[in-house]
């Protein structure tokens, strides 16, 4: 019985392979990170918060924000809080197939690298109900808590206005 020792050729190729994967991946991710792509977070800015005032005894109404990211990377709303409201949810107006209007709970709410989101009662939005019905006055503030799927939390104060307004 003849033993066959592996040779040089054999063993190169069992480690060249694996050190020639390292070396592509180490020379993508670098020209990835010198392209600005890596470590850029998003930037978000929150402005024109609004809600809207309640009206004929009701407690429900919405709040909109406008949503500014001036980052290199998209990030996503997933969540908003209140504390001076009972109940808030991110939603989204929709059509039926016959047309009519209707409201839906959005699980997220995209916001895109370096664009604006602005936010309306026909579009995205945040729904909240009152403590009381008339429990805010036109000119009184609300806080309320974005939060985001990447990038830190950020507190705006929303004003109370008429709707339309």
């Amino acid at each position: 019985m003849t033993v066959r020792r592996k040779g040089v050729p054999d063993a190169v190729t069992a480690l060249g392979v694996p050190v020639a994967a390292c070396a592509v991946t180490v020379l993508g991710l670098t020209a990835w990170t010198a392209a600005g792509r890596a470590g850029s977070p998003a930037e978000l800015r929150v402005s024109e918060a609004r809600v809207f005032l309640t009206y004929a005894g009701r407690e429900d109404t919405s709040a909109t924000f406008r949503i500014r990211n001036t980052g290199r990377s998209g990030d996503r709303l997933v969540a908003v809080r209140s504390p001076r409201a009972r109940h808030v949810m991110l939603s989204r107006h929709t059509h039926t197939a016959s047309g009519a209007g209707r409201m839906e709970t959005a699980g997220s709410l995209a916001l895109p690298a370096r664009t604006t989101v602005a936010m309306s009662a026909t579009s995205t939005n945040v729904m909240l109900t009152a403590p009381d019905a008339g429990s805010w006055r036109a000119g009184d503030t609300v806080p309320f808590e974005l939060r985001f799927a990447h990038s830190p939390p950020v507190r705006v104060t929303a004003k109370v206005v008429r709707p339309g307004s």
